[in-house]
């Protein structure tokens, strides 16, 4: 193995590797974000790539980083999926520079990275909205799901509680105006306060 084809494959690492970096931190739009698993994801085909390379040199030396690696337990929780999608793509990328497919290598990089963007830009159905209204203990009922009904497709009451001086409705409702609905629900008599709540969690359909 000359030094020449160790510092190419060496060097692709580290660049498919900073690439996997910016494509992380440009793509990730929620509340899971954590740099030091994005600099994880940089690093990790240069290691995966160098163990290729030191498999490829030496039998002994092969047989002893399988011993190695088998004794190892990664015991950090994955929060996200698309995270193991990143996790899988860095440690692929380096067992493919490490394999000397170069081509391979940033040619699938730069696909995983167009996929990505195109799957992010495709319209998904949008989630419900949580809708907290606190009235007073004598308010009627019928009144607040009317008005809801009147600006949602859809709605379902998901909570009601109860004390001595006040209700509090959760209702989850779907609806393009949820500024208009907020707006006349305060103005109805007896209404203590209105609040709407989004996410980004899993849908039901």
């Amino acid at each position: 193995m000359t030094t020449s084809k160790i510092a190419i494959t060496l060097g692709l690492a580290i660049i498919i590797g900073l690439f996997i970096y910016f494509v992380y931190l440009m793509t990730r739009k929620d509340g899971f974000y954590s740099s030091t698993f994005n600099k994880s994801l940089a690093i990790l085909p240069l290691i995966t790539a160098a163990i290729l390379l030191a498999m490829q040199s030496n039998l002994v030396i092969s047989l002893g980083m399988v011993g190695a690696l088998s004794i190892v337990r990664f015991r950090n929780a994955v929060k996200c999926p698309m995270d193991l999608v990143y996790l899988f793509w860095s440690i692929s990328v380096g067992i493919i520079v490490g394999s000397g497919l170069y081509e391979l290598a940033i040619i699938a990089s730069l696909a995983v990275a167009a996929l990505n963007v195109l799957i992010d830009l495709i319209p998904t159905f949008r989630p419900p909205y949580l809708l907290i209204v606190s009235t007073e203990k004598d308010k009627d009922d019928n009144e607040v799901i009317k008005c809801v009904k009147k600006h949602c497709r859809n709605m379902k009451v998901r909570n009601r509680n109860l004390t001595k001086n006040t209700k509090e409705f959760i209702i989850e409702v779907k609806t393009k105006n949820d500024s208009v609905l907020t707006k006349e629900l305060v103005q109805l008599d007896g209404i203590l306060s209105v609040n709407m709540l989004s996410h980004d969690g899993e849908l039901r359909f």
